[in-house]
């Protein structure tokens, strides 16, 4: 009798072991480690990667160039174009992210054939419905960058839009300015061309799906809401840091970005708290469709850590209406149009000025002119007279800070320095 119950426990000890291994494994980070190990003991690959579907944390992602192909190569681009439909069909969902070894400039150019000089792209067979420009601060990155245009090319393509993209890199070796170059970016993209939506983007983040339309919406959008760095989650409520959306209208009623931050921390949190100073707030896509994996790297050579950004931080309210758009100076070294993007070198200068002594090796000697701060509203302006209803004109000239000229006005008077 003692046998037959022994066996009895050992019977229903192993049945729910094998129903607490079922639910494990029926865990996310259960299939993943799984998968990990099947793959182990498949075929590596390199660019074939690119071309099937795969399963990345639970979520199946596909080829973003897979429904690009049977685009027509010729632009008839005319008065007759239709306008796009509001909801790209080209549009799939996840996309699988990848960086394997052998990548060249010279494969993502082939792979994006409709792309022209300066990296510009409108959708071949309709008028776009929103013109985005993406801003890139840029510094020693070639190996990330080489990877975002890969992806993000074809990923703007796939929602129809209208884009640019610009890579602002600057000069010279001292500590890296993120916000600053941001600025820089705003006005040179506004020159060019009348975006409606600027999106400032980190070089190390792939978007992982493309329902996240690279569009603008009524306030300062966070696009990257859910980083693999911080897993999948929003790290706190008032990030604003990777990926941000801004229409013009957002970026002068906030006074641009601060110039100060020198080296990484802070920037991002200054700009958050310009947003809800300006009457705005902060929206974001859902986790689930604002995901981006970051590519792995060690904190750049010149872009230490900054021990001040905390005490700066509590000076925003104080500090924002003096410091942003209004005050960015900076000389334009070269402009070159690359066949998958505008590149832009400048000198930013250093915490002691646009042309104080460095405290390291100097700069790269600058060809062009300092951007005179008057002269850099005048400019901004001129391309973003569209954007700005009579109805907002007004609310913004009352948050214009007193000791800059106020741009608004004069585009409400039709006037327009040169």
């Amino acid at each position: 009798m003692v046998s037959i119950q022994s066996k009895w426990r050992y019977l229903f000890m192993f049945l729910g072991i094998q129903l607490v291994v079922m639910a494990l494994l029926s865990r996310e980070g259960y299939q993943k480690r799984v998968s990990y190990f099947i793959r182990i003991f498949r075929k590596p690959d390199t660019f074939g990667l690119f071309g099937r579907n795969h399963t990345t944390t639970g979520i199946t992602g596909g080829d973003v160039y897979a429904n690009l192909s049977h685009l027509s190569r010729a632009h008839s681009h005319g008065d007759d174009m239709p306008l796009c439909p509001k909801k790209s069909p080209y549009v799939g969902g996840p996309i699988h992210v990848s960086f394997p070894s052998g990548l060249t400039l010279a494969e993502v150019q082939r792979k994006n054939p409709l792309v022209v000089r300066g990296g510009r792209y409108r959708p071949p067979d309709c008028e776009a419905r929103h013109r985005t420009a993406i801003i890139i601060p840029h510094r020693l990155r070639e190996h990330h960058l080489k990877f975002l245009l890969y992806y993000l090319h074809p990923f703007l393509q796939r929602q129809q839009l209208h884009y640019g993209i610009y890579v602002i890199h600057q000069a010279g070796n001292y500590t890296f300015n993120r916000a600053k170059l941001m600025n820089v970016g705003f006005r040179e993209a506004m020159k060019e061309e009348e975006w409606d939506c600027l999106f400032f983007h980190d070089v190390d983040l792939i978007p992982e799906d493309d329902r996240n339309t690279y569009i603008c919406d009524s306030n300062p959008k966070h696009a990257a809401i859910a980083m693999d760095k911080f897993g999948y989650k929003l790290p706190y409520k008032m990030y604003f840091g990777g990926v941000s959306a801004l229409t013009p209208l957002h970026y002068l009623k906030m006074n641009g970005f601060p110039n100060n931050y020198w080296g990484w921390g802070g920037e991002d949190d200054d700009i958050g708290v310009r947003v809800s100073l300006a009457g705005m707030y902060i929206t974001r896509p859902s986790l689930k469709v604002g995901r981006y994996k970051m590519i792995k790297h060690k904190l750049d050579k010149g872009n230490d850590i900054n021990p001040k950004r905390f005490n700066m931080l509590a000076k925003t309210r104080q500090t924002w209406k003096m410091d942003g758009m209004n005050t960015a100076e900076y000389e334009t070294i070269s402009l070159q149009y690359l066949p998958l993007y505008t590149n832009i070198t400048v000198n930013i200068g250093t915490e002691d000025g646009l042309h104080a002594p460095p405290r390291t090796p100097p700069p790269t000697k600058a060809e062009g002119k300092p951007a005179p701060v008057g002269k850099f509203w005048a400019d901004t302006n001129k391309n973003i007279s569209k954007h700005l209803p009579k109805s907002q004109q007004k609310s913004q000239q009352k948050s214009q800070p007193k000791s800059q000229p106020n741009p608004l006005a004069k585009l409400k008077e039709g006037h327009s320095e040169k």
